[in-house]
C-alpha cells in the first residue's frame, strides 16, 4: 500500500477516522490523501435565477444583486471552512505518526470525486457517520452507504471511539474476496504484526466445505509466515461474528461485502450492513 485517501467532514466520525489512518500509514509506509468536498448543493448560482416575471425588472436586478453577493460571502465562508477542517485533520494525522499528508478540497459530491480519484488509492478511510450523526443513530451515513455501494477499492470504516489496534479478525468464506483479504494481509507488515484471528461461520460443525475453506485459509496464511488462530463458529453468521468479537477483544474486523455465493450488483449483504451499523470497532472492507 502506498496511498490513503481519508474523507473527512469535519464531524466526531471524521476526527476519530484521522489516527486510524495515520496507523494505517505508518503500518504500510504509505502517504495519506485528505479530502474535503464542499457540497455543491449549497453553491447555486444566483445568475440562473430570471425574477424578472414576479416582481418586475427594477426589483428583480436589486435582488439579484444583493444574491450574487450572499452568494459571493458563502463561497468565501466555505472555502475557510474547508481550509480549517483540512488543517485540523492534517495536524491531527501527522501527530499521529504519519510523516506525508496532502490537502484536497473539491467542490461537488463525494461519491462523484472518488470516482476520479480512487483510480491512485490503495485504501478509503471514512467515519462510519457524518455531520448528521446524532440524528442517525444506528444508521450508516449516506456517503459511507452510497461509497461503500460504488467503490472499487478497500474501505476501512471507522467508528466514533478510537481503539488500539491489538487484534484482527479476517472472517474467511472461501470467496474470491475473502482470498483478496488473505493476500491484503500477507502483504501488509504492519498488520501482521498484530494478534491475527482466522473465523469461518458454518451452519453445524459437520460442514465440511466451510471447514476446509477455513484449513485453506490457515494454509495460505501459514505458508506466508503467520501463525493465525483458526476457529469455525456454528450459528447466523452475524452473531457469530459479533460474539467472536466481544469474545477475543477483536479491534480490526477484515470483512467482505459479498457472501460466497451472493449476485454481485449493487446490494451489499445484509450481514456486512448490520456489521458495519452496530460494530465500535473499525471494518475493513472488500468489494
Amino acid at each position: 500500500m502506498k496511498r490513503i485517501l481519508l474523507c473527512t467532514d469535519g464531524s466526531t466520525f471524521a476526527q476519530s477516522s484521522y489516527p486510524y489512518a495515520a496507523w494505517f500509514a505508518q503500518g504500510m509506509g504509505a502517504s495519506v490523501d485528505v479530502l474535503y468536498v464542499t457540497d455543491s448543493r449549497g453553491q447555486a448560482t444566483a445568475e440562473a435565477s430570471n425574477l424578472s416575471g414576479s416582481i418586475g425588472l427594477g426589483a428583480a436586478e436589486s435582488l439579484l444583486k444583493k444574491l450574487v453577493e450572499v452568494e459571493h460571502e458563502r463561497a468565501k465562508l466555505n472555502h475557510q471552512k474547508a481550509k480549517l477542517i483540512l488543517a485540523d485533520a492534517e495536524a491531527a494525522i501527522a501527530a499521529h505518526g504519519a510523516t506525508t499528508v496532502k490537502l484536497i478540497h473539491k467542490t461537488g459530491f463525494l461519491v462523484d470525486c472518488l470516482e476520479t480519484l480512487e483510480a491512485d488509492v490503495d485504501l478509503i478511510v471514512l467515519g462510519k457517520r457524518g455531520e448528521a450523526a446524532d440524528f442517525a443513530f444506528g444508521h450508516l451515513g449516506a456517503n459511507v452507504d452510497r461509497i461503500v455501494r460504488s467503490g472499487h477499492k478497500p474501505c476501512l470504516i471507522t467508528p466514533r471511539t478510537v481503539v488500539p489496534m491489538e487484534c484482527l479478525l479476517v472472517t474467511y468464506d472461501g470467496s474470491p474476496t475473502g482470498q483478496q483479504m488473505l493476500r491484503f494481509l500477507i502483504e501488509s507488515p504492519g498488520l501482521r504484526g498484530l494478534e491475527i484471528h482466522l473465523l469461518t461461520v458454518a451452519e453445524s460443525e459437520s460442514d465440511a466445505e466451510k471447514t476446509q475453506y477455513l484449513a485453506e485459509a490457515e494454509a495460505v496464511l501459514q505458508g506466508a509466515g503467520v501463525t493465525p488462530t483458526a476457529s469455525l463458529q456454528v450459528g447466523e453468521t452475524e452473531k457469530a461474528i459479533a460474539r467472536y468479537i466481544d469474545d477475543q477483544s477483536i479491534s480490526l474486523l477484515l470483512l467482505g461485502a459479498y457472501g460466497h455465493r451472493r449476485i454481485r450488483h449493487l446490494v451489499i449483504g445484509s450481514t456486512t450492513v448490520q456489521l458495519l451499523r452496530s460494530s465500535e470497532i473499525p471494518v475493513l472492507l472488500y468489494r
